[in-house]
């Protein structure tokens, strides 16, 4: 899965938390909301002045104080990530509701991060099917290994 088909996947599946979603999906997405928040926080900065640099001997800091683009964009995104998470929790055979650890202070951050870059079940689970299953996870074998490359010699009894 590409970048702009797990976007478009994720946004699409607003509120849907219900079926699965594979590490591509899920970690894409993550991806485009960082990106937009980044870009959205510079935009900020530059309409609205929601930031500031302090510097002294040695130091430079900066400082946002968030801004209407970057605001925006984190309530629309929300749910859909929220979403995407409960999906991608499914995919490892976990229910939504181990996203609650995420108020666990960095203990939960920890262990949501280390269920998130599990592989998926493969075939089946309580939460629906594989939705990388028509897709090959294994290297193509190799030509001569092939049941029908190898010819057969005919055997004398």
């Amino acid at each position: 899965m590409d970048f702009q088909t797990a976007v478009r996947t994720c946004l699409q599946k607003y509120v849907t938390f219900s079926g699965r979603a594979s590490r591509p999906e899920y970690w894409w997405f993550v991806l485009f909301i960082i990106l937009g928040q980044i870009i959205l926080g510079i935009a900020d900065n530059v309409l609205f002045h929601t930031g500031n640099v302090s510097h002294g001997p040695g130091y430079w800091g900066y400082r946002s104080e968030g801004g209407p683009l970057g605001g925006l964009f984190a309530l629309a995104t929300l749910l859909p990530a929220i979403a995407a998470g409960a999906r991608r929790l499914h995919d490892t055979g976990r229910s939504g509701w181990w996203l609650l650890l995420a108020f666990l202070p960095l203990i939960g951050g920890l262990v949501l991060l280390y269920f998130f870059v599990q592989p998926s079940d493969p075939g089946s689970n309580g939460f629906g099917q594989n939705p990388r299953r028509g897709k090959r996870t294994e290297p193509a074998p190799e030509p001569w290994a092939t049941s029908g490359s190898i010819p057969k010699v005919p055997r004398e009894d």
